[in-house]
């Protein structure tokens, strides 16, 4: 069954703090804050489309910080998804919020409706990176939300931001750290885009803000997804979401929009650079095997690995093998022509 979240972007709605980075109009591409009935009508429509896939899929508001919204309104929205959830619909409410307005009363509240996952957005684990970037929270409120989620029943999802304005990619690993010993239900990992009318874009227009090397961020990120999926963490969302109205406001930053690919491809180069380096292969025809269905992670984002290979002296197949486990790297030097059925 294909797993489908039905979003709703209430944009800005109930933000207390304007983050250095945040833009949601140009993230969610959506300009205004949904109607009850826009709701009805997107749950409805969604539901025809899905069918029995309903049920392994939810009914996500992203955006905003949805339980610091206007009380009556942030009830409405959820009295028009909560008829949609259950026996014959979905299997579930999921929104997104701060760390600071999740209070017992609240997931009292949220539970009452149906709502079965909350997202926190805790973007760092260090005090002082969260004043810099005017996020209006401390690292401590993220610990006790994720505890407090998770003693009631939801399902607990955390996203963090790479490249912050005064962190460091080392410091964002620690945070990814941080967020694993919390043991979240899913992790998401956004690369800093600096976009037109933030902060961020006013502190880099001026050059008090620096940003890190991209290669340097994808390195880090590419260890980070290790790190989550090393301890049974999926990482649902790495990179932003592609949209003409965040492309049309980027500044600077570490978009690309198939950023995920590339972190999954530098896993596999890494790995391919260490078998070569244990079985003391220094160049010529070689063959590398990997799990079924990763040939092209292997081959990397518009074949990049391989092209990085040729020019140290290797003439490369990828062939795929049963048994080996995914990001897992096998090669042997091969006899020119050798091997068939390889890439």
């Amino acid at each position: 069954m294909r797993h489908a979240n039905v979003s709703i972007f209430v944009p800005h709605a109930g933000c207390p703090h304007r983050c250095s980075f945040c833009d949601q109009r140009a993230i969610s591409g959506e300009e205004h804050a949904p109607t009850p009935q826009e709701v009805r009508r997107i749950c409805q429509g969604a539901l025809s489309d899905l069918g029995e896939n309903a049920k392994t899929s939810e009914i996500a508001f992203f955006g905003g910080s949805f339980t610091a919204i206007e009380r009556d309104y942030m009830v409405s929205l959820l009295e028009a998804a909560q008829p949609f959830v259950g026996k014959g619909g979905f299997g579930g409410i999921r929104i997104s919020t701060r760390p600071d307005a999740v209070g017992e009363e609240m997931l009292s509240l949220l539970s009452s409706y149906g709502v079965t996952a909350i997202e926190l957005g805790a973007q760092s684990m260090e005090d002082r990176v969260l004043l810099l970037n005017e996020r209006g929270h401390t690292a401590a409120d993220v610990a006790d939300a994720s505890r407090r989620i998770k003693a009631r029943g939801f399902s607990l999802g955390l996203q963090m931001m790479v490249g912050l304005y005064g962190d460091t990619p080392q410091g964002a690993f620690e945070t990814a750290k941080k967020l694993a010993a919390l043991s979240p239900d899913a992790v998401r990992i956004y690369p800093v885009v600096v976009l037109e009318g933030t902060k961020l874009g006013e502190l880099y227009a001026r050059g008090i803000y620096r940003l890190p090397g991209f290669e340097r961020v994808v390195e880090y990120c590419a260890q980070m997804l290790l790190l989550f999926e090393g301890r049974g963490i999926p990482v649902i969302r790495l990179g932003l979401h592609a949209s003409p109205e965040l492309e049309e406001k980027i500044l600077a930053g570490f978009y690309h929009p198939a950023f995920r690919e590339l972190c999954e491809g530098r896993i596999y180069y890494n790995n391919a650079a260490e078998a070569l380096g244990r079985q003391k292969i220094f160049g010529g025809d070689v063959v590398f095997y990997v799990s079924p269905g990763s040939a092209s992670k292997m081959a990397g984002q518009k074949r990049e690995n391989l092209r990085k290979l040729e020019e140290q002296g290797y003439r490369v197949k990828i062939c795929e093998r049963a048994g080996l486990p995914l990001y897992g790297v096998e090669v042997e030097q091969m006899v020119r022509g050798e091997v068939i059925g390889c890439i």
